[in-house]
């Protein structure tokens, strides 16, 4: 199914692509969420008449975004979790406890935003975890587990 892109998304494309993707991700995510259109003509004409004010709204957001990453740039927390006497946590700690321990440091992060490729961090010791806060914009954060 081909879509027009209403804003940039991540490894798919730039505001006004027209891309192909599976049906189910465009009538699940894609269009209910208004990140994109049908790609039929009559969504391509109303698309070129609204392009300059999706531009300026996808500027402010990203300007938003910049400034929030100026405010995380490095910053640091730390959590603290019940341990093994060899440094293992009983548990672990993910995106939501890092998010929290973000915003009790004043800076609000989302659960979503928390980037962690290499999964939940299971051991005491430092990390450096990324904050995508935007597709264009991510900002990198030292987290510190210690143990109880």
């Amino acid at each position: 199914m081909d879509v027009i892109l209403l804003e940039r998304i991540r490894n798919l494309g730039d505001l006004g692509d027209m891309v192909a993707v599976k049906a189910g991700y465009a009538r699940n995510f894609l269009i209910p969420q208004k990140k994109a259109v049908i790609a039929n003509e009559d969504n391509k004409a109303s698309f070129e008449a609204r392009r300059a004010e999706l531009e300026k709204a996808q500027a402010e957001i990203m300007a938003v975004a910049q400034v929030r990453a100026d405010k995380l740039n490095g910053t640091s927390v730390t959590i603290t979790a019940k341990a093994s006497d060899e440094g293992k946590l009983f548990g672990s700690v993910g995106p939501r406890e890092i998010a929290e321990a973000i915003a009790a440091a004043g800076n609000e992060v989302t659960k979503a935003e928390v980037q962690m490729p290499s999964g939940p961090i299971k051991d005491v010791g430092s990390e450096e975890v990324v904050i995508s806060l935007h597709p264009e914009v991510s900002v990198s954060v030292t987290v510190v587990i210690e143990a109880e």
